[in-house]
């Protein structure tokens, strides 16, 4: 592995299929790859494991953390190849009536350095007649996670929390320079908003950012976008994938993030403030400011 301010990142680029076994199957394959080829730090997509719209199937192949077999596949891999393994998120059972859709990152010994539960559920009407109820079927998470790795800290997010920015800035502000988002965008919100929303949490935190993607047309008839990417502290797109299946890699420079950071001090200038209610009278209609 390599030390100091240098190392090279992995994303993998998938398409799980309806059960876990064969997934796993593909993320093993794609993972060894991509160690293969020199990185240190490999991050998967989200539901690495399988996509289930249909409940009961769902829960018949959901597995408790304690007992699923592709997050012990997983460790033992990491131990194998001593990389730093991020699998971006598991589905695994909660309780009888709810799941939970959660990232793992393990470290080269095979051991959990951290586990995060996607905060933000993905709910929404798409054009076109798409409809998805995450709240259905998975209980939401509630606390925000940030781990160390060997070469800064890494803020752990997923999929549609990118669509909500103070969850970032959170991290960032908590020592994060790196910020994770891997995701299954459909394809119409992917080619519409991914790479504005990716590198605008990129820019205005000066992370780097890595977002690993489900990609192309699954078993359960749903079709992710792909493009996987990692976004440099600046906004530059350093590595994305395509629409099939694969591994992306980029050389990540730490000291961008204090460039960056130097450059557009934001960080350091945030403030709280009031909003104006205009329906209270011409007195209120100001911003009341104070220290963040």
């Amino acid at each position: 592995m390599n030390a100091g301010s240098t190392f090279t990142a992995a994303m993998v680029q998938m398409r799980t299929g309806l059960l876990p076994e064969p997934s796993l199957e593909q993320g093993i394959g794609l993972i060894r790859e991509a160690a293969a080829q020199g990185a240190d730090y490999v991050l998967t997509p989200e539901v690495s494991n399988m996509m289930q719209l249909n409940r009961k199937a769902l829960f018949e192949h959901l597995a408790a953390e304690q007992d699923d077999l592709s997050l012990k596949a997983y460790r033992a891999l990491a131990a194998e190849l001593k990389i730093h393994l991020h699998i971006g998120s598991l589905a695994l059972r909660f309780s009888p009536e709810r799941a939970v859709n959660r990232s793992f990152l393990i470290g080269p010994d095979g051991n959990l350095l951290a586990s995060y539960d996607k905060i933000h559920m993905f709910d929404i009407d798409l054009p076109g007649g798409e409809s998805y109820r995450e709240s259905a079927n998975y209980q939401p998470g509630e606390t925000a996670v940030i781990s160390d790795l060997p070469w800064g800290r890494i803020g752990l997010t997923i999929c549609y929390d990118v669509r909500f920015p103070a969850l970032y800035r959170a991290l960032a502000e908590a020592g994060a320079s790196f910020l994770t988002v891997p995701s299954a965008f459909t394809r119409k919100t992917g080619e519409a908003h991914w790479h504005t929303l990716l590198r605008a949490r990129a820019i205005e935190n000066g992370c780097f950012v890595f977002a690993a993607a489900q990609a192309g047309m699954h078993e359960n008839k749903r079709e992710t976008y792909g493009h996987s990417l990692i976004i440099a502290p600046w906004g530059e797109i350093l590595a994305e994938g395509g629409v099939e299946p694969g591994v992306f890699l980029a050389e990540i420079d730490t000291s961008k993030v204090e460039t960056a950071r130097r450059a557009v001090p934001s960080l350091q200038h945030g403030r709280r403030f009031g909003i104006a209610d205009p329906k209270a009278g011409p007195e209120h209609l100001h911003l009341v400011r104070g220290s963040a």
